[in-house]
């Protein structure tokens, strides 16, 4: 087959309500594209779009109005810059008393409660509210439309199943892809949803698994970002050579921080430990490994590479220059009151003043926990001012990398690369 030619792909990874954060580089790049200099003309510079959990809700987004980056960057900033938490999960009292409350309480005292066994709650938050907003916010028909029309090339959505244990990208595709296969992840051409988006964005034990036919069957899926050991490789597969990364965290953290004295971890320390595992460790090994296949390309000559069946890939990586949980520390008292309640009771706790070493009092306080479920315009609203902060920052290499970005059009059938 004709390989893709030389297209730019996008990834957004996940990471709960810190995927805020994205929509402010969005908004940055966007501002950046309006340069006369870039004949930028204004439909989507990223033809090929692969999200992860809420960074795909963002993706998805995004190729819905692949013809208008600018108009699709600010219907992003619009909802993301005025969110509250009761648009993504059920955050008033009898809502959280029927799921988190039991949730919990059957943590406790499930052995006592046998009723609890036949009508055991599936996760600590209910998110129907989030379902309710993707179908207002999103036109599926629209990525036809602009796959059709060559706007946009390629849209994956990575989820990952309860049922086999599998990481799945779903994707659609403008020409003929091979699907591929790894071990325990593949690929499945599909016409992406809000169901898919739900799955992807469902944070293991937070919110509830979605089912999705798979194979000619239904299995229940959660977060993306679990077992998701090669977040890059779906752009790839899909034809990108050149690949714009927005991650949810920092990715090469600094220990900048030194912890204080030896205190035991509550229960939203190692729950917010975990998910930073799931959401963050997974992209920054797959950037270094992909770093690593760039170097040793470098040193083969043109019949060595054209042998390793391998290409280099270009990567422009932007990560917040801040850390978020930092951040999210400031507006944990923004939360609905019965969410606070509720994570009061497994150790997330407003900061106190006069205490050092900020990070790590931070994490010990749970403010990583916070930091993925503060879906409130004070906290999501400050993370876009710093993504925007951060592409503005490095102007001149974001437009360096921009720069003629190939159209999707000119898009031939990807070839398969071993990722």
């Amino acid at each position: 087959m004709a390989q893709a030619a030389n297209l730019t792909g996008l990834v957004l990874s996940g990471g709960g309500a810190r995927a805020a954060y994205q929509v402010g580089v969005l908004r940055g790049i966007a501002t950046l594209l309006r340069d006369p200099a870039l004949g930028h003309s204004g439909p989507l510079p990223f033809p090929v779009v692969c999200g992860t959990s809420a960074g795909a809700i963002n993706a998805v987004a995004l190729a819905a109005d692949a013809d208008d980056f600018q108009r699709g960057s600010e219907r992003l900033e619009q909802v993301w810059a005025n969110f509250h938490a009761h648009q993504v999960y059920r955050s008033d009292a009898l809502g959280i008393m029927q799921t988190g409350a039991r949730w919990l309480g059957g943590f406790a005292f499930g052995w006592l409660l046998k009723g609890l066994v036949r009508s055991r709650p599936r996760s600590l938050l209910d998110n129907q509210p989030l379902a309710r907003l993707l179908g207002e916010l999103i036109d599926y028909r629209g990525i036809t439309r602009h796959l059709r029309s060559g706007k946009l090339a390629a849209l994956a959505v990575c989820a990952s199943s309860y049922s086999t244990g599998r990481h799945v990208t779903f994707y659609q595709s403008r020409r003929r892809v091979i699907d591929w296969t790894r071990s325990q992840r593949l690929a499945v051409r599909d016409r992406i949803s809000a169901e898919h988006l739900l799955a992807s964005s469902a944070i293991p034990f937070v919110f509830p698994a979605q089912s999705l036919a798979l194979e000619g069957h239904q299995e229940f899926f959660g977060d993306g970002s679990m077992r998701q050991v090669a977040p890059i490789s779906p752009a790839i597969h899909l034809g990108a050579t050149r690949i714009v990364v927005i991650g949810a965290g920092r990715v090469h953290q600094s220990e900048d921080e030194r912890p204080g004295p030896p205190v035991y971890p509550s229960l939203a320390q190692v729950a917010g430990h975990a998910l930073s595992s799931i959401f963050l460790d997974s992209l920054s090994a797959d950037i270094e490994r992909l770093e690593r296949v760039n170097r040793t390309l470098a040193l083969l000559d043109d019949a060595g590479r054209a042998r390793s069946h391998l290409r280099p890939i270009e990567t422009l990586v932007i990560a917040p220059s801040q850390r978020l949980d930092v951040l999210a520390e400031r507006h944990v008292g923004e939360l609905p009151r019965p969410v606070r309640t509720m994570l009061s009771a497994i150790g997330v706790v407003p900061r106190s003043s006069g205490r050092r070493r900020r990070a790590a009092a931070a994490a010990a306080r749970g403010a990583t926990l916070a930091s993925y479920l503060l879906f409130e315009r004070g906290y999501t609203g400050e993370l876009i001012q710093l993504g925007l902060a951060d592409v503005l920052a490095r102007r001149a290499e974001v437009l360096a990398f921009l720069r003629a970005p190939p159209s999707a059009g000119s898009m031939g059938d990807a070839t398969d690369r071993p990722c």
